[in-house]
């Protein structure tokens, strides 16, 4: 026996009432994990730092690194560790570039005078082959805070830098092919500067290798 018209739709209607109710319990809910969780989720005490341009993603300073920030704002309240990231990430660039290409003049005044002299070394040693040498940046190089204090009457900050470098070294033989070389460098440079002095510039006091 036929169903009626009349039940049909009624069964019809059912159906799409059950349905858009399951598309609601799916569409109408938050589904994953949404930013403001990620904001909940981060441990009082830390503070971030603008989003990193090479790395695509936001620096954070640990509970450690603020204590010793603190530290040194009591001793200079200008100290601002945005501020110093952005210039320390352009000295870096700057002095890395110097060096290849054994510019002194640019070098001497973002340098202390002991790690000037060691540069110093290198540059020469590399104009006694008959060497000439450029340094480009692959990406822009990530800067990490490590640490910022007051020592005395210094200021003391530590940058753990990663960056990826092409070096093309050109030997003194003009038929020789230029070398290319591509290598990623993990480091930490110390910078310093006196504590109420005129100058607020800081200087390279201190390089050593890090984990990559």
């Amino acid at each position: 026996m036929p169903v009626p018209v009349q039940v049909q739709i009624i069964i019809f209607a059912a159906i799409a009432a059950f349905v858009l109710f399951q598309l609601y319990n799916v569409l109408g809910k938050k589904v994953g994990r949404q930013p403001e969780d990620d904001a909940r989720a981060q441990p009082a005490g830390v503070t971030a730092n603008p989003a990193d341009p090479a790395a695509g993603r936001t620096n954070v300073l640990d509970a450690v690194t603020l204590a010793s920030i603190a530290g040194l704002k009591a001793r200079d309240p200008g100290f601002d560790p945005v501020r110093f990231l952005e210039g320390a990430r352009q000295a870096h660039e700057t002095i890395v570039r110097a060096y290849a290409s054994g510019d002194r003049t640019t070098l001497k005044p973002l340098l202390t005078p002991t790690v000037m002299n060691s540069f110093e070394a290198g540059i020469a040693a590399r104009e006694a082959r008959g060497e000439t040498e450029v340094a480009e940046f692959v990406h822009p190089a990530r800067a990490d805070l490590e640490l910022a204090t007051a020592e005395e009457n210094r200021a003391v900050a530590k940058v753990r830098f990663l960056a990826e470098l092409r070096n093309r070294v050109k030997s003194a033989d003009a038929a020789a092919e230029e070398q290319v070389e591509e290598r990623r460098v993990a480091e930490i440079w110390t910078f310093e500067r006196i504590l109420g002095a005129s100058d607020p510039n800081w200087v390279l006091a201190r390089t050593e290798p890090a984990n990559a």
